[in-house]
Order: structure tokens, then C-alpha cells, then sequence
């Protein structure tokens, strides 16, 4: 489970942000944070809207047997529901930066990772009265925010 952030951030140029115990795909969120680090906010902001808009695909690095190609990325998917989670833990962090009295639009993204939270177990009735294993995996999303110059 995520105690704190990962990384130590100066205080003064810094935001930061964690969603804990996200009910969202890992892998889909590792991928975008993949695609998304070293971004500008609003950038990164625009880059997710188009993702959930089914608009921007994010390409998927790992595990990508069977997934289809799409133009000028290769393998690559929508996940909209990890990117709906990833925008909301971007926009706290900026609203962290307004309230110390930085620059949201003139940051941007040093640290994204996702890490595996809990995963609560779940089990879902099969055939001839047995059952299977259906647990649901939750992602922790930590984002740090560094102004520039």
C-alpha cells in the first residue's frame, strides 16, 4: 500500500497530488503515465481529453499481442476510464499549485506513476455450483507538478 510519495520534491517549485485506490485497469494506467511524463499541464490536460474523447490513442508498450494498430502511434488503445481517473489527480494538483500560489499553466509534469493498491476480492458463480476468482484491481496515482522557468 502507498505510505507517501516516491520521490522527494522541493517545497517551493513543487505541487503534488495521489489518487488512492483508484478502481481502474494497472496496465492502462501505467501506459498513460508512460505517455504523459515530461508534459506541460496543459498539454498533458488536452492529451487526456483527447484519449477520453476517443480522439488520441495511447500506445501501449507492454503486452500488446493482439491489439490493433492506429495511425502514427502503432499498438494502441482508448483507455477513457484510466484517463478520466489520471486528469482528475492532474487537476487536484494544479488546484495544490493555485492554493501555494503557483503557476498551474507554466508547470510541468516531473513525476507521474501508478503502483498497484489493494485489490479487493470478488468471486463470480460459474457452472455445477463452483466459482471463480473475479477480484478488482486498484491503482494508487501519485503526480508531482514542478514549475519552470
Amino acid at each position: 500500500m502507498l505510505a507517501g510519495y516516491t520521490v522527494k520534491a522541493d517545497p517551493e517549485i513543487t505541487a503534488k497530488a495521489i489518487g488512492k485506490e483508484l478502481p481502474i485497469s494497472p496496465k492502462h494506467s501505467r501506459e498513460i503515465c508512460k505517455m504523459i511524463r515530461g508534459m506541460e499541464t496543459p498539454k498533458a490536460k488536452e492529451v487526456l481529453e483527447g484519449v477520453i474523447a476517443l480522439k488520441r490513442p495511447v500506445p501501449m508498450g507492454r503486452f500488446k499481442k493482439r491489439v490493433s494498430h492506429k495511425a502514427g502511434v502503432g499498438p494502441g488503445r482508448f483507455p477513457q476510464k484510466a484517463a478520466k481517473a489520471i486528469l482528475q489527480v492532474i487537476e487536484s494538483a494544479e488546484a495544490n499549485a493555485e492554493y501555494k500560489g503557483l503557476d498551474p499553466e507554466n508547470m510541468i509534469i516531473s513525476t507521474v506513476s501508478a503502483s498497484l493498491g489493494r485489490t479487493i476480492p470478488g468471486h463470480r458463480p460459474r457452472a455445477y455450483g463452483r466459482a471463480t476468482q473475479w477480484n478488482q484491481q486498484t491503482v494508487n496515482i501519485e503526480v508531482i507538478l514542478e514549475e519552470v522557468e
